[in-house]
């Protein structure tokens, strides 16, 4: 199924739907970040989805990391939260979404590095080179607040 991503577009269409996702900055010793290119939409984006009625929201993002990439993780701390009205992501489905995404940092502790098939291609990426990707605003700035060692998690 395929997506496309809007922000602060008037020609957005209207949400009928509000998803709790959990998204993680993965990294690893060298300071490179994990990212995956969607299969839904061809850009780079961090791993992460949304969360079901058993997760926690740390364990959402757990669980997501693994199906994505591979890769156990553990949650080191929060990189900020996003409930920007603003963003709209509209299905084929019909499904249009106003996303809720909280976004942790993690750090491996095991699996092996796997595509699935939400993934075309899955790349640690330096902090210097993620400005060169294609990737949507909303997930830039996650990316931004994750390299910027800020003091406290964004709240917005």
């Amino acid at each position: 199924m395929a997506r496309t991503e809007f922000y602060d577009d008037p020609q957005a269409p209207e949400p009928n739907s509000l998803v709790v996702a959990a998204s993680a900055v993965v990294t690893d010793d060298q300071g490179h970040i994990l990212l995956q290119r969607r299969s839904d939409s061809g850009k780079w984006a961090l791993p992460g989805g949304g969360m079901e009625m058993t997760d926690s929201l740390p364990g959402a993002a757990v669980r997501e990391v693994r199906e994505e990439t591979g890769l156990d993780v553990e949650i080191t701390g929060l990189v900020g939260t996003y409930t920007d009205p603003r963003h709209v992501i509209a299905y084929t489905d019909g499904e249009v979404r106003r996303q809720f995404n909280v976004c942790f940092r993690a750090r491996i502790v095991g699996g092996t590095l796997s595509i699935s098939d939400e993934s075309t291609e899955l790349r640690w990426v330096s902090p210097d080179d993620l400005a060169g990707l294609d990737m949507h605003h909303t997930q830039r700035l996650r990316l931004q607040h994750a390299t910027e060692e800020r003091s406290a998690p964004h709240l917005g």
